[in-house]
Order: structure tokens, then sequence, then C-alpha cells
């Protein structure tokens, strides 16, 4: 049996946490910053738990189920 193959674009954009879900970066990130003040900019710098309906369909794509 072939090896499963992980699909990289995924591989790039999220990470699995310790306890096995699946961790995204904030967007709105890149320009238009000026205007959001200091504590949002903060905010969006660490990650976030990818949601729910979309947990299955991540963990997948990075060969975890």
């Amino acid at each position: 049996m072939p090896k499963q193959k992980t699909n990289r674009a995924a591989a790039k954009r999220f990470k699995i946490s310790g306890t096995g879900k699946a961790m995204a970066r904030h967007s709105n990130l890149r320009h238009g910053m000026i205007a959001d003040s200091r504590a949002p900019k903060r905010q969006k710098g660490s990650a976030v738990v990818v949601a729910g309906a979309d947990q299955a369909r991540v963990l997948r794509m990075l060969g975890q189920r």
C-alpha cells in the first residue's frame, strides 16, 4: 500500500496542537492595520482553533485521520 500524502498547502497553513486539534493563524494581518488599536493586532498574532465544522477536513488533509 502506498504512503499517505500530506496536502502541502494545508501543512503550511495549519498546525496540530498538543491535544490533536487543528490550529490556524488569524486573518487580516497583511495591510490596513494602521486603523487597529494595539490589542486587536496583538490578539491576531496568536493561533486559533479551527472551527468545528472544518476540523475533520483539515485533519484529513494533514494526514491525521
